[in-house]
């Protein structure tokens, strides 16, 4: 008997494993970047990783991701990812799934030729997730991260 779920058949078991291991090049979890900042042993197997919060500086001052840059979309340049080494790997974050700040980040963060995924569940994700929040303004928000500390 049809139904809504098997009217459009599922693809092959071959067709699923390589689209779902594609989307997996693009995106990452909120436990796995919570894993990556916040487990010694995770961090020290994979150095290089970098989270960015893309969303307004007020947005991250009022909550973000522990350990995460504040670095809106609109601010990402070349001579902003210079202070890391080309083979990082950025993860961008903006508010949750229906926010597009991340994507925004990402497009400009490839564009400049460097690795990056998205968070898609973004701070939504995070929240429902029950991992912590940090709050107050990211020190290095007015210089790139080799001037972290300088004056605002």
């Amino acid at each position: 008997m049809p139904n809504p779920v098997t009217d459009v058949p599922p693809a092959s078991p071959a067709e699923a494993l390589a689209h779902f291991s594609r989307r997996l090049v693009f995106e990452t979890d909120c436990a796995d970047v919570f894993a990556t900042l916040h487990d010694a042993a995770v961090r020290q197997a994979a150095p290089g990783v970098v989270v960015l919060d893309v969303r307004g500086r007020a947005a991250y001052a009022a909550g973000h991701v522990p350990g995460a840059i504040s670095l809106p979309h609109r601010d990402i340049t070349a001579e902003r990812l210079a202070a890391w080494p080309p083979g990082t790997v950025f993860v961008t974050y903006c508010a949750g799934p229906h926010c597009n700040g991340a994507d925004r980040g990402a497009i400009r963060i490839a564009r400049l030729g460097r690795p990056v995924k998205t968070m898609p569940g973004g701070m939504t994700g995070w929240i429902d997730e029950g991992l912590p929040l940090a709050t107050g303004r990211d020190p290095g928000a007015a210089a790139p991260p080799a001037q972290a500390g300088a004056a605002e």
